[in-house]
């Protein structure tokens, strides 16, 4: 049986226990402590009290006599078998609810949403902090004489969108972050391309020169939840994969990124190394 199941019953049964001790012991006290299921004890000096009682007092002194008799009689200390139960009752039910207590905090980690994914979980805390923390700006653009290099190499980018506010705020603040780590590592980086409308997905996975994979509406682009970044050399925009110092520059973009939450193209068997994103698939995304 899943450990899911047998924890409430676990739990209820302890419950029920402790309900039964408390009515059988406490609530029914009275009956269980004086043995209502025995022949009642005949107190000393009763006999002689009932005899009194039963011929009738003729005086008021007498009467005040039996009467006083019949409760130092009644009044006598409780058996030694009563004095155990309220003793250790108490000590019994307290024990139990501890254990129930106990039970439940360990078995704490096997009472979790099958959705649950640690690393989902984690990246979302790494957001919460992020944001909490002062908001960064996208900066300024750079001029159109930066990316000629990179358009004449992949002339598709003379088309992209380079617009930070048609990106998730959210996401924004984290890859300006690792942006801000990149830079003190001696690797400022420009936005490359952010928002990609669903026709433009097309046409770049349509491409004769492999771009993506993914068509309209299946890339996080088209979600605000991926970006493309480039390192910059002097004022320029480098993309090449065949300068050494780009790859170091797209490495410690791998490294930066994984260690913010989001995932790296780079690591993709179709390597996209200037690609980050949001964790996660798109449709669990979709519906935070």
């Amino acid at each position: 049986m899943h450990l899911n199941y047998i924890l409430p019953i676990l739990v209820l049964g302890i419950v029920l226990l402790l309900s039964w001790l408390g009515w059988k012991f406490f609530l029914g006290q009275p009956r269980i402590l004086e043995g209502s299921r025995s022949p009642k004890p005949v107190l000393p000096g009763a006999e002689a009290l009932a005899g009194a009682m039963a011929a009738g007092p003729e005086t008021l002194t007498e009467k005040r006599a039996v009467s006083a008799a019949f409760l130092r009689a009644s009044r006598r200390a409780p058996s030694a078998a009563a004095r155990y139960w309220r003793v250790w009752l108490p000590v019994v039910s307290l024990l139990l609810v501890a254990l129930a207590v106990a039970i439940t905090l360990k078995l704490n980690r096997f009472h979790r949403s099958p959705e649950f994914e640690a690393a989902e979980y984690a990246q979302g805390i790494r957001i919460k902090q992020t944001l909490l923390e002062e908001k960064l700006v996208p900066p300024p653009p750079l001029p159109p004489e930066a990316f000629v290099n990179v358009i004449a190499e992949r002339p598709s980018l003379g088309h992209a969108d380079r617009d930070w506010s048609k990106l998730n705020p959210e996401f924004v603040q984290v890859v300006l972050r690792v942006m801000e780590k990149m830079k003190a590592r001696g690797f400022p980086m420009v936005l490359l391309e952010g928002y990609r409308s669903p026709e433009r997905q097309d046409s770049l996975a349509g491409q004769a020169t492999l771009v993506t994979k993914a068509k309209g509406g299946q890339s996080k682009h088209q979600y605000g939840l991926a970006v493309d970044l480039a390192p910059i050399r002097e004022g320029k925009v480098v993309i090449s994969e065949r300068d050494p110092w780009a790859m170091q520059a797209y490495n410690a973009l791998g490294e930066e990124a994984t260690a913010a939450g989001l995932t790296w193209g780079g690591n993709w068997s179709f390597k996209d190394f200037g690609h980050i994103e949001r964790s996660g698939s798109l449709k669990s995304l979709l519906k935070k």
